[in-house]
C-alpha cells in the first residue's frame, strides 16, 4: 500500500480520518460564524441549555475571521434532546 505522495494528500488524508472518527463519537457539532458579542452570547445560551455535567458540552474550536467574526463549534453529546 502506498503513502501519500503530496502533502497536500496527506492532509486531506488526515482530514478525512479525523472526519469519520467524529462521526461516530456520540457528539453533535454545529458551527456558528457572528459577531464577538453575539458569539458570547450563543455561547452562553448553549451551555445554559446543555450544561457541561450532563452533556458534556464545549467550544470545541474558535478562532477570529478577518473582519472580527468569530468562528467556532459548540459540542455537546448526543443524548440531549
Amino acid at each position: 500500500m502506498a503513502g501519500p505522495k503530496t502533502p497536500r494528500e496527506q492532509a486531506d488524508r488526515m482530514r478525512d480520518h479525523r472526519a469519520q472518527h467524529r462521526a461516530h463519537d456520540g457528539f453533535v457539532r454545529e458551527t456558528f460564524t457572528q459577531p464577538r458579542d453575539d458569539a458570547r452570547q450563543t455561547v452562553r445560551e448553549f451551555l445554559d441549555r446543555y450544561p457541561k455535567p450532563a452533556f458534556m458540552s464545549e467550544v470545541e474550536h474558535w478562532r477570529e475571521l478577518p473582519g472580527g467574526e468569530i468562528e467556532f463549534t459548540m459540542r455537546r453529546l448526543r443524548t440531549a434532546v
